[in-house]
C-alpha cells in the first residue's frame, strides 16, 4: 500500500480539508495517509468522522507550522519541527512514497529540496502545473514558479521532466513538447529560447517547436516549457480569469426571469463547466526532480483538492516518476552539464 504524508498544518482552512481529504483518499483510493501536525487539533478534527478507525489513516505530530508568511530561509533554517519538514523527512526516511502540502509553497519547495534531495542530473526542481484544454486533455506547464531566472540547460532539464510526466501520468503516448514564446518561428523569442530551442530540438522528444500564449488552452501542446516568472504570471492571470468567467456566466444566466429558466435547465451544462477548471480536480502542482514526490496545493485547497493531492502523489509513485527522469537526466543522456 502506498503511503502519503500529509502536511495537515498548511492550507487555509487547515487542518479541516487537510483531514476530510485524507479520509476520502485513504476510502476511495486504497492508499494509507499520514497526517503531520499538531497532535491535539488533529485528533479533535478527526473525532468528528465516525469512520476514522476503520481507515489506514494516522496522525505524526509536528509541533511547529510554517505560516503563509515566513519566509522560505526562514521557515527552513528556524522550525525544524514544522509539519511540513516533518512530512519531508517521512518520505527521506522511505516512511512514505510521497508528500502533499496546501502550505506556504516556497517553504515547501526549500523544505523537500533540502530535507528530500534532488534527483541525480537535476539541477533545480520544477514546478508544473495542469491547464484543461480544448481537446479534452490537460497540458503541462513547466515551469510555474520555482524558478523566475533560468538558463537554457534548464529548461531542457524541464523539458524532459515534462514530457515523462505527461507520458506516464497522464498516459499521452507521444507527448508534444512546445516552447512557450512570443511567435511561432524559431528566431522570435528573447535570448534564452533562442539558445534552447536547438537544444530542444536535438533532444529524444516530439518537439514541435515555439507556442504563443493563445496556446495554453488549445491543446497543440501536451507539454509548454518556460521559466517560472512567466509560467507563474500565466497561472494566476488564468486562475483570476476562471474565476471571472465563472461569475459573469452565472450572473448574466440569472439576470432575467427568462434566463434563469435557461440557467434551470442548463445547470448540468453550467456544472460541468466549472468541475472542467475546477483547480480541485487536478489536486495540486508536482515538484518534479525532488526524490521522492511532492505535490503543492493551493492555500485555499478543499477537501476534494486534498483528496485529488493524495491521488495525483500515489500516481508518481506507482510510476516511479524519479527513476525515468533520472535515466534521462542522470547521466547526461541529452547532453545537459
Amino acid at each position: 500500500m502506498i503511503t502519503i504524508a500529509v502536511d495537515a498544518m498548511g492550507g487555509d482552512q487547515a487542518p479541516k480539508s487537510e483531514v476530510e481529504g485524507a479520509l476520502r483518499a485513504a476510502r476511495t483510493l486504497g492508499v494509507r495517509v499520514l497526517l503531520v501536525g499538531k497532535k491535539d487539533l488533529l485528533e479533535r478534527e478527526l473525532s468528528f468522522h465516525a469512520e476514522r478507525d476503520s481507515l489506514p489513516v494516522e496522525i505524526v505530530p509536528a509541533t511547529q507550522v510554517v505560516t503563509m508568511e515566513d519566509s522560505a530561509a526562514r521557515a527552513v533554517r528556524t522550525k525544524r519541527d514544522s509539519s511540513i519538514r516533518v512530512a519531508c523527512r517521512l518520505v527521506r526516511d522511505g516512511l512514505a512514497q510521497g508528500v502533499v502540502s496546501a502550505g506556504n509553497t516556497g517553504a515547501v519547495m526549500a523544505t523537500a529540496k533540502i530535507v528530500m534531495g534532488v534527483v541525480d542530473g537535476v539541477d533545480r526542481p520544477a514546478l508544473s502545473g495542469l491547464f484543461p484544454t480544448m481537446q479534452g486533455t490537460p497540458a503541462v506547464m513547466v515551469d510555474v514558479g520555482a524558478n523566475v531566472d533560468c538558463s537554457s540547460e534548464l529548461l531542457v532539464q524541464f523539458a524532459v521532466m515534462g514530457e515523462i510526466y505527461s507520458r506516464v501520468v497522464l498516459r499521452i503516448p507521444n507527448p508534444r513538447v512546445g516552447l512557450l514564446s512570443i511567435g511561432e518561428e524559431e528566431h522570435k523569442g528573447n535570448e534564452t529560447t533562442r539558445l534552447v530551442w536547438p537544444l530542444l530540438k536535438s533532444l529524444p522528444i516530439n518537439f514541435i517547436g515555439n507556442v504563443e500564449g493563445r496556446d495554453l488552452y488549445t491543446g497543440k501542446a501536451d507539454v509548454i516549457v518556460c521559466d517560472g516568472f512567466i509560467g507563474n504570471v500565466a497561472l494566476k492571470v488564468s486562475e483570476g480569469l476562471v474565476d471571472a468567467i465563472k461569475h459573469m456566466l452565472k450572473e448574466s444566466l440569472q439576470a432575467t426571469i427568462t434566463r434563469q429558466i435557461g440557467y434551470v435547465l442548463s445547470r448540468a451544462a453550467y456544472t460541468d463547466f466549472k468541475k472542467r477548471l475546477d483547480y480541485s480536480e487536478y489536486g495540486g502542482a508536482p515538484l518534479l526532480g525532488v526524490k521522492g514526490v511532492c505535490i503543492i496545493c493551493h492555500g485555499r485547497s478543499n477537501a476534494n483538492a486534498i483528496k485529488n493531492a493524495i491521488r495525483v502523489a500515489a500516481a508518481f509513485s506507482a510510476g516511479h516518476i524519479n527513476e525515468h527522469i533520472e535515466r534521462k537526466l542522470g547521466r547526461n543522456q541529452v547532453g545537459v552539464t
